[in-house]
């Protein structure tokens, strides 16, 4: 797309989506309590009439597609938005234009807020490295070629988890643990319309499934009729895979050696923790930190990676791993255990080097939180007032689906 010279003196703000990056995963439409976001068959569009500059769309967006703006002399229409197959160039405002103040004033304020984690955008901690965001996109994908295709749970488990292996060859793809990547599923919707982008956690170290072997891995279930895990669960070795991405900027692996991590989870979202361990793995063993995990399943068989984790050692992952449906046995879910634990768990949450990490299921989400109340109460904390501060230090994330 072209640019323009805009020669009107008073100027304002747009809150636009970016097409090539966005998912279609409609946490935005979700979030937006003015009904400012819509969508048709090819975009999520932003209603420059109705939106209020809340951003609370900003917070669950996981690839940053939200996260645009374009200073304009008239806003763009949601029909223009509708045909956009990548974002219009900002225009040029020219040496005399201004923002309108007020409205430039209140942006920025928010915008600034968000980023700091109060109210919108989580941070990542601290320690964490920079992570490269958005380097390949549906109209420039990466391509990826298969390495391998393993089952990870039970022959005889109806829950059907892949540990899926891609290598970039010699093109640069760099990911931090806690980042995911895009995988552009083949052929056509039922309208005509090419496949939406399906998001996957990295579950390999930053420096590959293999150390230096620029490649990554994921940990992916099969759905019934689900096009994107289909897709992926059948691959052969050899097969290749437009990528994009890679996305993510917060749900980030503190480098931090002294940092605690308490990571809570189920099924495949113990993608980001496998990263989390193996980077530990390698070159963190003797961290003063204290990393622990709460992973659940319904029984032995349908977690992922349970024989790998039997050989990794308590001095480097404390591990309690949780079943609901053993036979003979109570149900028990993550959140029980963390009252199990509640001595360690609500010693650590004491900690300023605590950082929790949730991955899994949004119906566990309110499950655990319950139980971080519970233990906080039984250690005289507060978790109503421990949690915004966490996540504003960039100590608390939840990445849920």
């Amino acid at each position: 797309m072209t640019s323009a010279i805009v020669t009107s003196t008073t100027l304002k703000k747009q809150h636009l989506i970016d097409p090539e990056i966005c998912i279609r995963c409609n946490t935005c439409e979700a979030t937006c309590p003015v009904g400012a976001v819509t969508h048709d068959d090819n975009n999520y569009v932003v209603d420059a009439s109705k939106c209020n500059f809340c951003l609370d769309c900003i917070s669950p967006c996981p690839t940053g597609s939200i996260d645009n703006w374009r200073v304009v002399a008239s806003a763009y229409s949601i029909d223009e938005q509708l045909g956009w197959n990548e974002l219009p160039a900002q225009v040029d405002v020219g040496d005399g234009a201004v923002v309108d103040a007020a409205v430039d004033d209140d942006v920025e304020k928010l915008l600034t807020a968000a980023h700091a984690g109060v109210g919108g955008k989580t941070v990542a901690p601290a320690s964490a490295s920079t992570p490269a965001v958005n380097l390949y996109r549906r109209s420039k994908p990466a391509s990826a070629t298969v390495q391998g295709n393993f089952r990870i749970t039970g022959a005889g488990t109806e829950s059907d988890i892949r540990h899926i292996v891609l290598s970039f060859g010699n093109t640069a793809f760099p990911v931090l643990e806690g980042q995911s990547i895009g995988i552009v599923p083949p052929g056509m919707r039922a309208d005509g319309k090419p496949h939406d982008i399906r998001l996957y956690s990295i579950a390999s170290a930053r420096d590959g499934e293999k150390r230096n072997a620029n490649n990554v891995s994921l940990t992916i279930k099969r759905v019934a009729g689900g096009v994107g895990s289909n897709y992926m669960c059948d691959l052969k070795v050899g097969d290749k895979v437009d990528v994009t991405g890679p996305f993510g900027a917060t749900f980030l692996m503190p480098n931090d050696g002294d940092a605690n991590v308490i990571m809570i989870c189920t099924g495949t979202g113990s993608a980001p923790f496998r990263a989390f361990t193996e980077r530990r793995r390698r070159v963190m063993q003797n961290a003063a930190g204290k990393a622990i995990m709460f992973f659940g399943a319904r029984t032995p068989e349908e977690l992922p990676y349970f024989g790998p984790l039997q050989k990794v050692p308590n001095s480097l992952l404390e591990k309690h791993l949780v079943f609901s449906r053993i036979p003979g046995a109570d149900k028990e879910y993550v959140q029980d255990r963390m009252r199990t634990e509640a001595g360690t768990v609500g010693a650590l949450l004491a900690s300023s080097q605590t950082h929790v990490f949730i991955c899994g299921l949004k119906g566990m989400e309110a499950g655990v939180e319950e139980a971080l109340s519970d233990i906080c109460r039984k250690q005289g904390q507060d978790w109503a007032k421990l949690k915004p501060e966490m996540r504003a230090q960039g100590r608390f994330h939840v990445e849920t689906y």
